[in-house]
Parts: structure tokens; C-alpha cells; sequence
């Protein structure tokens, strides 16, 4: 039976992040993670997860200037500053509340040197990472909801994490975007495992709750139990009125 994790960033957002989490226990996850902590302090955040009991698997680098359009700053040319100041930051708030990944964001752009400036970033990431025990991760966006965005598929990921040849830079392979971009969602999970760093999970097409929509949860549950994946499974899916009530896949679907 697998554990799972409340995405934070979608689940409870009428609370404040630390009531959220108190939230989350009480539904029975085991673990939290979230997007972009940073309005709420660090000690705040620790104080619920020891009161909850529960771990904090982990958080973005900010997106940049999301008025103007942007989502991530590190594969942009030009702008590495920004970047390594926004995974300095994700880092030192992931040290404070011994959270164990920080989610590097590359940004929306199809610039020739784009590669190479991710590549750069990610390879600062992972060294400054290393002695914090905190896993970079990276995660293809789907073209549909991100359509700009320079991260698309697994194996442009895994081609970037073989160049950055850092042990501690994992994949995030979330079902959701890897269903609406490239679909055989356990074959790709099975292939991908010993590089994966974190599972995601949303209904296909409208990234509801998993107990909708046209991918069998029930089947990938189970399959990636199967496999001998231990870690919690993020839900990371929009739900379509008050969290508390979209929760029954809980026990539906396992």
C-alpha cells in the first residue's frame, strides 16, 4: 500500500501553510510538500511539521516574474544571477525546515544557449545541494498547460542529468504532465526508476483528484508499490471544491 504526500501548493490553500499541514495529518498523509513557501517564515513551517509529525519532501525555486509571463529563471541566458540567487534561497529555507528536495525551475524559453545555461545552473544546484543532503530535482512540464517551458520530456531530462553527472539530481516524474505529454505512464516509471526522486499524481486531463478522468490510478498505485517504490506519492492535483471533501480516493483507489 502506498503512502502519500499533500502538494500544499494546491490542497488547503484557504489556510495559512502551517495550518495546511496540521490539515494534511489529519487526513492521514504522511508526509507535505509545497511550491513556494517563502511569505510564510521557515520557523513557523517547522514548528507544524514537529507538531504534526510529518516531513517536508519539498519546495520550488521561484518562478521569476510571473506577472510578466515567467516560470523559472535557471535555463535562461543572461539571467544566471536571479537564478542562483533563487536556488540559494530555496535552499537555505529547505535547510531550515529539513525539507529533502528543492525543485529547480528552468523557465519558459527556446534559446540556442538555453541548455547550456540550465546545465551550468543545475551543476551549481547539485554542488551547493550536496553538503545540505538535499536532492535537485527537475521536472518536464507538458505543452499543453506550459507550452513555452524549456523542460518537456523525460528523455531530454535524463539527457541533462547524464551531462550534469551529479548523484544527487533526480527526476520528477509527475504521472500528470508525463500522461498529457507522453502517456505509457508505468513502462516510463519502471525505465526511469533508479533516476526518479519524487512521484506526482493528478487526474488526466483536468488535474483533479486521481479518482477521475482517464487514467487508472488504482492500476498505477499499485504497480508502482509493486516495484519497490517506498517514498510518499505527491498529490498534486486541483481539487474542484473544499480539499476535505475530495479526498475519498484515499481509500478508493488503494
Amino acid at each position: 500500500m502506498p503512502d502519500f504526500s499533500a502538494n500544499l501548493g494546491f490542497l488547503w490553500t484557504d489556510r495559512s501553510l502551517p495550518d495546511a499541514i496540521h490539515a494534511a495529518h489529519a487526513a492521514g498523509f504522511v508526509a507535505v510538500e509545497c511550491h513556494w513557501p517563502y511569505e510564510t517564515p521557515a520557523k513557523d513551517v517547522a514548528a507544524a511539521l514537529s507538531e504534526a509529525g510529518l516531513s517536508m519532501l519539498g519546495l520550488n525555486t521561484l518562478r521569476g516574474d510571473v506577472a510578466g509571463g515567467e516560470n523559472g529563471l535557471s535555463a535562461l541566458p543572461g539571467r544566471e544571477s536571479e537564478a542562483r540567487a533563487a536556488i540559494d534561497q530555496a535552499l537555505a529555507y529547505a535547510e531550515s525546515i529539513s525539507a529533502s528536495s528543492v525543485h529547480v525551475m528552468a523557465g519558459n524559453t527556446h534559446n540556442a544557449a538555453a541548455h547550456a545555461t540550465f546545465i551550468d545552473n543545475l551543476t551549481y544546484a547539485c554542488a551547493e545541494a550536496a553538503g545540505k543532503n538535499i536532492t535537485i530535482l527537475i521536472e518536464p512540464l507538458n505543452r499543453n498547460d506550459a507550452p513555452d517551458y524549456f523542460l518537456r520530456t523525460t528523455n531530454q531530462a535524463v539527457a541533462i542529468m547524464n551531462e550534469v553527472n551529479a548523484s544527487n539530481l533526480k527526476l520528477m516524474f509527475d504521472c500528470y504532465h508525463i500522461g498529457r505529454n507522453e502517456g505509457d505512464i508505468i513502462t516510463r516509471f519502471k525505465a526511469l526508476q533508479s533516476v526518479i526522486g519524487h512521484v506526482q499524481f493528478a487526474s488526466v486531463p483536468t488535474r483533479g483528484a486521481p479518482d477521475q478522468g482517464e487514467i487508472n490510478y488504482a492500476f498505477v498505485f499499485n504497480e508502482i508499490d509493486a516495484s519497490g517504490w517506498s517514498k510518499p506519492l505527491g498529490a498534486e492535483y486541483k481539487p474542484n471544491g473544499p480539499t476535505d471533501a475530495t479526498l475519498s480516493w484515499m481509500t478508493s483507489l488503494i
